[in-house]
């Protein structure tokens, strides 16, 4: 191509990693899928976050209505968005007091993760509303990589002194009941729907061979259980940005992989994923449309 080798940096990297998974010299994005799964929280009882759990369903209400921050953002990346609330009026049990899920409940929340996943998209950009899950999404890191509460745990939606003392502490008492456990029993122990169901779904593109690209902290933290099983698992899965959650970092490194932006985002619902699907899609219009030197003429 006209142009040195690796002068273009991630985005030859990113075409290469796409030419992989789909089986060709000359990928492309024709079918893009945003995928926002929607879940609540018994850990909520415990006081970790400021807002009630109510603006769980109402912020799905605004999804589906085109309002919200990552339907703009999916719309200008070309993609469709779906919206998954998983049994909203029926959060999953305060884990700081016994396991969130029981086994139908976590197997159910895999289930309708696979179903949510388009086999005909060729990426699919995973995201997350729940009120209280970025408590959950700590626990899961304090659980399957150990470290303190205060490693993993952030202020979220803008959690005051005295919500992120309750925070810390839900996430130390939750990661001493699930640490040792076997992944998928850690995600049931103080999971939640959502994360189960981003657990689904990476599974469902996986065995289609569909790219995935993930958000920020707390979709990560649900990918986390997957690689613990097995890190092949996420070998179809690029990180779309860099949370400015603090525990986001550490994550990262302990995937072995490095997000494609850093905005500062802490939003969730896959915002960040979606503009970095904005960047993959760069990266393919290079590697398809770039003349090379011979066509050139040069040399």
């Amino acid at each position: 191509m006209t142009k040195p080798p690796g002068s273009l940096g991630r985005l030859e990297d990113l075409a290469v990693f796409m030419a992989g998974w789909q089986g060709t010299a000359r990928p492309r994005i024709d079918r893009a899928q945003v995928i926002v799964f929607a879940g609540n929280h018994g850990v909520c009882d415990q006081g970790v976050n400021p807002f009630p759990q109510a603006v769980t369903a109402l912020m799905v209400d605004n999804f589906r209505a085109g309002g919200a921050a990552v339907n703009q953002l999916a719309r200008v990346a070309g993609a469709d968005l779906s919206v998954v609330a998983l049994d909203l009026d029926r959060p999953t049990a305060d884990f700081t007091q016994g396991p969130a899920m029981d086994d139908a409940a976590l197997a159910d929340a895999l289930d309708r993760g696979r179903a949510a996943v388009d086999p005909a998209a060729q990426v699919v950009a995973l995201g997350e509303m729940g009120i209280g899950n970025s408590t959950v999404a700590a626990a899961l890191c304090a659980a399957l990589l150990g470290g303190p509460a205060g490693d993993w745990t952030g202020a979220g939606t803008g959690a005051d002194d005295a919500t992120m003392a309750r925070k810390r502490a839900a996430v130390t008492a939750g990661a001493a009941r699930a640490r040792g456990l076997p992944p998928l029993q850690v995600l049931a122990a103080i999971g939640g729907r959502e994360q189960a169901a981003i657990c689904g779904a990476i599974l469902a593109a996986r065995a289609a061979r569909v790219p995935v690209m993930l958000d920020g902290f707390i979709c990560c933290a649900a990918a986390l259980v997957l690689h613990a099983a097995d890190p092949r698992l996420l070998d179809h899965c690029l990180i779309g940005h860099a949370s400015a959650e603090p525990g986001h970092a550490a994550l990262c490194a302990a995937l072995g992989k490095q997000p494609i932006l850093d905005l500062g985002m802490r939003l969730g619902e896959g915002s960040g994923a979606a503009v970095a699907l904005s960047i993959l899609r760069h990266a393919l219009a290079m590697h398809d449309g770039m003349a090379t030197f011979a066509e050139a003429g040069i040399g």
